[in-house]
């Protein structure tokens, strides 16, 4: 009886890791399709990369009198922050082209995912032509009036014949107008340049406009009010751009504190694994393996997306017609189910392991637990940026992000930005 019961054990053992690997290979062919689709499909890029080059725009219009505040400004805004900001746009409307292109070339291919490809043309089109005006504005604060009209005329002319991007083509009329010689003054200037451009942009146009309609009033209202905002982003600026360099200088100089005392005491280091408790872990490879594939893998990215589509379909439900709050909560929802579907997993396959043995994810407010969470943020940081600049370099944009990330920065709702947070 118990050779028999052995035997029946290693069979099961057997088929179950038969399963596992045919499993296994079906989730690497799934996975590698949905990251080959993700880089060669077009995705809708946020405006995070130009964020800190607004800033720039906005805070080096402060008039400060304080020579040392000046030169501070100076040293942190650059010497030329508009040819910074020309050069910034035209990297990212080359990148945005680039993927407009694509996202074309896909859509002419019969697919249950055109319609979404349609979508994703039309965000494109519509934010190349929001560059253009953007650009425009930049060319003519270089003296290049002459490029800055060619510009505006090819985002008429694209815009022109989009359903749905009417404003943006007017209003790059609008612009064109302004820089014309003669001027030329439509009776909705104001309100286009105010609809459609922000920020930096926003006062050189109306700038222009108020100049030009010698209208000295409300220039002089439009100076008073750039300036709160220019200082105010000078501030922001300082914390976006000076907090990160500062927990990077941290963060390098405790690698090297920590690399010299492990060249140093070695064994008596603080990150010697000779002084860190071993956990002696009961489950095997094997136990690794099925969380791995059935949990995080077959259930999280392919059995729930799955389930969740047929739901769509089926009911007639389509988040992209939710609004910017809404939409940023169900994509909140969508990763705690995809989160839970692989916990439920873990927990099953390490439920026989119970009870834990003492200390394991003990919570305690006693200890050094903070300090060492500190530490290792600030030691993650300066490698964080390297392989940030690493990626950037070698895949350029392409493979999407965080869905909540443009949503959050875009529509500029703090309730959308909390749930990204």
């Amino acid at each position: 009886m118990p050779v028999r019961l052995t035997v029946f054990v290693e069979g099961v053992m057997t088929l179950k890791r038969l399963i596992l690997i045919v499993l296994t290979v079906g989730v690497v062919f799934s996975v590698g399709l949905g990251l080959w689709q993700s880089f060669s499909q077009p995705q809708f890029q946020s405006r995070l990369e130009l964020y800190q080059t607004n800033l720039v725009l906005q805070a080096s219009e402060w008039q400060e009198t304080d020579p040392n505040l000046a030169a501070s400004s100076k040293a942190l805004l650059g010497g030329e922050p508009v040819k910074a900001g020309v050069e910034a746009y035209e990297t990212f409307r080359r990148s945005v082209q680039k993927n407009l292109e694509r996202a074309q070339s896909f859509t002419k291919i019969s697919s249950p995912e055109t319609e979404n490809r349609e979508v994703s043309v039309s965000k494109l089109e519509q934010l190349l032509t929001e560059l253009d005006l953007r650009l425009g504005v930049l060319q003519t604060a270089q003296g290049k009036v002459d490029e800055a009209q060619k510009i505006w005329a090819d985002a008429i002319q694209r815009a022109g014949s989009q359903p749905g991007l009417e404003s943006l083509s007017k209003t790059a009329g609008v612009l064109s107008g302004l820089w014309s010689q003669p001027p030329q003054l439509f009776p909705d200037a104001e309100s286009r340049i105010k609809k459609n451009l922000d920020g930096w942009f926003r006062f050189r146009a109306l700038s222009q406009l108020y100049t030009l309609q010698q209208r000295q009033d409300s220039l002089n209202e439009l100076q008073a009010e750039e300036q709160p905002l220019a200082e105010r982003a000078l501030k922001r600026l300082a914390i976006v751009g000076g907090i990160p360099i500062l927990g990077c200088l941290m963060g390098v100089g405790l690698l090297l504190c920590l690399g010299g005392q492990w060249l140093i005491q070695r064994k008596q280091s603080l990150i010697s694994p000779d002084g860190i408790p071993v956990w002696s872990v009961p489950w095997d490879a094997e136990t690794i393996w099925q969380v791995l594939i059935l949990g995080f893998f077959l259930v999280g990215q392919i059995l729930f997306p799955f389930l969740l589509q047929l739901v769509q379909a089926t009911s007639g439900f389509n988040p992209a017609a939710l609004g910017e709050r809404a939409k940023a909560f169900y994509i909140l929802i969508d990763y705690i189910l995809l989160a839970t579907g692989g916990l439920a997993v873990l927990y099953l396959s390490i439920q026989r392991f119970f009870p834990l043995p003492e200390g394991w994810f003990r919570v305690s407010l006693r200890g050094n637990w903070l300090l060492w969470g500190f530490g290792g943020y600030f030691a993650a940081l300066p490698l964080v940026i390297l392989v940030s600049l690493v990626n950037q370099a070698i895949w350029k944009g392409q493979g999407g992000s965080n869905p909540i990330l443009p949503i959050a920065l875009e529509g500029k709702d703090n309730v959308a930005l909390a749930v990204f947070s």
